[in-house]
Order: C-alpha cells, then sequence, then structure tokens
C-alpha cells in the first residue's frame, strides 16, 4: 500500500475535486437510504385495516429512543393521512416521495462522477509526466543498465493498467465506504443484535480480500516484468529488421518471439483467473451472512419479540442488501488495485531513480568558453572495469584536439565526460579554471555541440530538426547553417524543401545526408565547444568527402575536441592525443608523432596513411 499512498500525493492538487466527490456521495447514499426508509412504515398502515391498539400514539412520547419508535410516530402520520385521503393517495404520495428521492440519489449518483473523472485523468496525466520528465534528466548510465523495451513498456502499458485498475478503484474507495458507512450506522440504529452478526464475519471477509489482493499483485508484477521483455524484443526487431533478413534469423526470433508470449500469455491467465475467482467467493460470502441474518431475524419476529416488527425487519434487509452491493465493488475494486499497484511500483522506479547527475544548489552561471579545457588526475569506470586512469589534459580555446587509439581506450568517456554525461570517480575536469561540477548544468551543455557516429534525427520537418531545441530562429537561419553544413543542396531537391518529413530516425535520408543534417543542427547552435565522435566512419568515400568539408566550415574558429579512427580526417589538428587503457601514451602532432616509434605510427601503418 506505500506505492498507492506515494501515488495519491498527486491528489493534492485536485483536493476540490475530491471534497465534491465525497460530499456528492455522502448526499446519494442517504438519498438512497431514505427511498428504502419510507417504504417501511408504509408496509404496516397498507396492509392493515386498523390500527394497533398496544401502539398508541402517546407512546412515542414516553422517555427513551428506539428504531422502531421512530417508525411508530411515521405511521401515525401515515395512518392520519390515510384515513382524511384514502389509501391510494397514500401509495401515490409514497411513490412518488420514493421517485425523488432516486432522482435525487442518482443525480448526486452523476455529480461525483462528474468531479471524479477529471481529477483522474489529470492525476494520470501528472503522473505521466512526472515519469517522463525524470527520463530526460536521468544520467546516461541509468540507460545502459535497462532494456529500452522495458521502459517503453513502463511508459504505456503500466500508465494504461494504472489508469484503468488505480484510478477506477479510487473512486470505488471514495464511494463505496461512504455508503458502507452509512448502511452500517443505519443497520445498527435498526437492530444492533442483527449488526454484530454482520461484524463478526468482516474479518472473514477482510482476510479474503487482503490475500486475494497480494496474490494479484504478485502475479500482476511479474505479467508487466515480462511484457517489457516483450516489447524490448519486438523494438529489437523493428530496429535489427534488415540484420535478421540478412541472416535468414527469422525461424530463430520467431521461436524466441513465441517462447516469451506463452510466458507472458500463462502470467496473465494466472492473474485472470485470480481475479476472476475473488467475486463469486466474496458473493458467496455475503449470501451465506444475508441468510444467517435472515433465519435470526425471522425467529425474532416469529417470537414477537418488540425490538423488531415485521415491517422493520423487511427494512433492516432491503437495507442490508444495498450494503451488499457496495461490499462487493469495494472488494473487486481492491483487487484491481492491488493489479496497478504493480504498475506503481514499476512506474516508480523510474520517478525515484538516483539523480547521479546533481546540480549544486548555487551554482555558478557560465555564458561563453574563454580559456581552456583541462583534465586533472581524472579516473573513471564502468562498474569494476576502469576506463579512464589518472589521466592529465589541456585543451587550449580555438584548438582542435583528436582523439586517436584502439577500440575500448577511453576516447569516448572522455568526450562524455565533458559536458556531464557521467561524473568523474575521482579528479576534476575545469573549464575556465572552473570544476564543471560547479556550473549550470544546462548552460554548461549550452556552450557545446555534439555530432555522434549515429545520426540521431527525429520524427519531423528538415527545419525542425535543424532548429531542435530552439523554436526562436528563423528560416534565414535554418538555411544558413544547412549551406555551412552542405545540406542545402540535397534539402532544396526534396518534395516540400524545409518541411519535407525526414520519417522515422531519418530513414527517408541516406547516411550522408543524415550526418549532414546532425551538423547543420549542431551549427544552429552556434557552440562555442564542438565534439566530434566518430562523425564520418560510418560512411562512404563521397559522403565522407561532402561531411568533411561540412566539419571544416564549422570547426573554424571553435574549440574542436575529434574522436576519430580514420586517421586520415585528423592529420591537420592541433594536437592528436592517443589513448590505449584509459592513459595517454603519445601527444603532440600529426608530424612529431609519425616520428616516433609508438602506438600512433601503428595505426597509421595499419590504415596505410601516406605520411
Amino acid at each position: 500500500m506505500k506505492g498507492y499512498f506515494k501515488f495519491l500525493r498527486f491528489t493534492f492538487k485536485y483536493k476540490y475535486y475530491a471534497v465534491m466527490n465525497i460530499l456528492c456521495n455522502i448526499l446519494s447514499s442517504i438519498f438512497g437510504l431514505f427511498s428504502i426508509a419510507s417504504i417501511m412504515p408504509l408496509l404496516d398502515v397498507l396492509f392493515s385495516t386498523h390500527r394497533e391498539p398496544n401502539k398508541p400514539v402517546e407512546t412515542t412520547t414516553s422517555a427513551g429512543f428506539s428504531f422502531s419508535r421512530y417508525f411508530d410516530i411515521l405511521k401515525d402520520n401515515i395512518w392520519e393521512y390515510k384515513t382524511i385521503y384514502g389509501a391510494e393517495r397514500v401509495l401515490l404520495f409514497i411513490c412518488i416521495f420514493v421517485i425523488l428521492m432516486i432522482m435525487l440519489k442518482n443525480l448526486f449518483r452523476y455529480l461525483a462522477l462528474f468531479f471524479m473523472v477529471p481529477m483522474r485523468n489529470y492525476i494520470v496525466s501528472d503522473y505521466r509526466i512526472a515519469a517522463y520528465n525524470r527520463i530526460l534528466v536521468l544520467p546516461l548510465s541509468y540507460f545502459s543498465n535497462e532494456k529500452k523495451g522495458d521502459l517503453l513498456s513502463r511508459m504505456t502499458s503500466d500508465m494504461h493498467q494504472i489508469e484503468a485498475a488505480v484510478m477506477s478503484s479510487l473512486e470505488a474507495f471514495t464511494k463505496e465506504p461512504i455508503t458502507i458507512l452509512i448502511s452500517l450506522v443505519s443497520l445498527i440504529w435498526v437492530s444492533p443484535l442483527l449488526t454484530l452478526i454482520v461484524f463478526c464475519t468482516l474479518p472473514i471477509s477482510a482476510l479474503f480480500t487482503a490475500l486475494i489482493g497480494k496474490l494479484l499483485k504478485s502475479q500482476t508484477a511479474k505479467s508487466q516484468s515480462k511484457f517489457g521483455d516483450l516489447v524490448a524484443l519486438i523494438e529489437e526487431t523493428l530496429m535489427g529488421v534488415r540484420v535478421i533478413k540478412a541472416f535468414n534469423a527469422q525461424d530463430f526470433l520467431f521461436k524466441r518471439f513465441k517462447v516469451q508470449n506463452k510466458l507472458y500469455t500463462d502470467l496473465n491467465i494466472k492473474a485472470n483467473r485470480t481475479s476472476d475467482g475473488s467475486s463469486p467467493i466474496s458473493e458467496t460470502i455475503s449470501v451465506s451472512v444475508f441468510a444467517t441474518i435472515l433465519w435470526i431475524g425471522g425467529k425474532m419476529v416469529l417470537a414477537n419479540d418488540e425490538s423488531l416488527t415485521a415491517s422493520v425487519f423487511i427494512g433492516y434487509l432491503a437495507v442490508f442488501s444495498q450494503l451488499l452491493s457496495p461490499a462487493k465493488a469495494f472488494s473487486t475494486a481492491y483487487n484491481s488495485m492491488n493489479k496497478g499497484l504493480a504498475s506503481i511500483e514499476r512506474v516508480e522506479e523510474i520517478i525515484n531513480s538516483e539523480e547521479v547527475i546533481t546540480e549544486k544548489p548555487y551554482a555558478a552561471s557560465i555564458q561563453s568558453f574563454k580559456d581552456s579545457i583541462e583534465f586533472k588526475n581524472v579516473y573513471f569506470k564502468y562498474k569494476d572495469e576502469w576506463v579512464i586512469e589518472n589521466l592529465n589534459l589541456k585543451i587550449k580555446k580555438g584548438q582542435t584536439v583528436a582523439l586517436v587509439g584502439p577500440s575500448g581506450s577511453g576516447k569516448s568517456t572522455l568526450t562524455d565526460l565533458i559536458p556531464r554525461f557521467y561524473d568523474p570517480i575521482d579528479g576534476q575536469i575545469l573549464i575556465d579554471g572552473v570544476d564543471i561540477r560547479d556550473y549550470k548544468i544546462l548552460e554548461l551543455r549550452g556552450l557545446m555541440a555534439i555530432v555522434t557516429q549515429e545520426s540521431i534525427l527525429f520524427n519531423d520537418t528538415v527545419a525542425n530538426n535543424i532548429s531542435f531545441a530552439n523554436k526562436e530562429i528563423s528560416d534565414k537561419q535554418i538555411e544558413e547553417s544547412a549551406r555551412i553544413a552542405n545540406a542545402h543542396s540535397f534539402i532544396a531537391e526534396t518534395e516540400f524543401g524545409y518541411q519535407t518529413n525526414i520519417g522515422d530516425r531519418g530513414n527517408k535520408l541516406s547516411g550522408g545526408q543524415k550526418q549532414r543534417l546532425s551538423i547543420a543542427r549542431a551549427v544552429n547552435t552556434n557552440p562555442d565547444i564542438l565534439i566530434l565522435d566518430e562523425a564520418t566512419s560510418a560512411l562512404d568515400t563521397a559522403s565522407e568527402r561532402l561531411v568533411q568539408e561540412a566539419l571544416s566550415n564549422v570547426m573554424l574558429n571553435r574549440t574542436t575536441i575529434v574522436v576519430a579512427h580514420r586517421l586520415s580526417t585528423i592529420k591537420n589538428a592541433d594536437t592528436i592525443v592517443v589513448l590505449e587503457k584509459g592513459k595517454i601514451v603519445q601527444q603532440g602532432n600529426h608530424n612529431e608523432l609519425i616520428q616516433q616509434e609508438g602506438m600512433y605510427k601503428q595505426l597509421i601503418d595499419m590504415q596505410q596513411i601516406p605520411e
């Protein structure tokens, strides 16, 4: 239940709707009981030809009070009305009164739902926003450890489960307890003895409901987790469909999918059977209690017990029957809520995930890059393996620094530390002499633009991809950025020019076109620091030439950090830093390093690059 109470913190904003819902539910329950209560005194009057001599009006004024005496007053008034206007007029009056009470009951029932609908939708909307916002601020390390498909499942299937199960139960949790409470108070008022029997059976029903709820929560958690695995497999299939076909792996993936799908289906069947079984068992317990009350109460009436007349007993049964429906609904809602609790806990894992990259309360502002980037005794590792060890490096403003070395030497990790995608385990990274952890994160990243090997584009227009996150620039500035990136010519040839939609992940464009669009996006931010991570390694020779020209345009008068495997692209760099196992093993320009025996010369020889 802790997860449910955490979830309910989102209701505080909408307490007006909650109060109005509760108030309307109370009035609905009261009018519902009035419609039943009005029939009780009518039964004796309609089906009797004269007043009972042992129940004169005067007895109603004696000391003490009881439910029976209260209805004696009503009966006496109805007798008077019957004597004056006749039995048919009394019957008509009671029927009109019952209709009026039912109309008021349903009016307030509708108003209760009217106020609940916006509250439940706003709460789920806020919950979805909170989870999505958390995804945007969580560090890259979080996504390295999580399956993308499972995160998609939490943001879609689990959110739907919360909306369908938890929010439906929230309405029942405000309405049904009110109805049950008012009904129980009425039952105690009518007959404390019979109501004591009802209370004796409550622990049995509560225990049963709790056991079913706990079982449902466990089964649903497993089911939702398995659904996450299923979505992950589907997502991988869609991403790798070209490779799957190339390696004739359709049968392999299909068998794998069938296994995962069967596991998910079996878990769903168990959960549904548990949920479906709770209602008939709950109803059986309720009917058994009803039969017990009928037997004991009937014996009291047949024995002419003054505390329980026939009409009052019938009224008691009518009120008790009204108690069965909300009790059953509450039990169903509780089980439904437990199914949703599993989803709440899965989403709460995202919302409560530790934000490793944090900003200091009084972080310094940084608007421009003035002097240098310096790594001082920097250490970093993923889990237990060191990726960077005791690294020291200084990059002056305006320099082009290339990072080279074998795969796994820490090149990309080094560039990820500068915008604080990760923080070093030990040591410092300084910009203009200040530790980057002392700067405001968004302002720090605002100094930089990154172009990676994989062009990450969005299913939107060319213009919106170039102006990404910067919607205030003009069409002229967008076009200027495209020209600098050698992208204007191919954009102009598309059907709608800059308003052409490039498709999912830019799949309507070639690799070189996507990369030039990524460069145009980087140019658009006018960065002080440009980070190029294998920006041309995945391109053919012709595309590489165009992209390299675009990069040369962008790198003018900017501090540039280049990660490269193709060493031909970084021969003109001011400084080349050679990394091996997270350590700097060589440093200098191309002409200096080519004269030395070492890692750089070996890489040059392997790629057969002319000196």
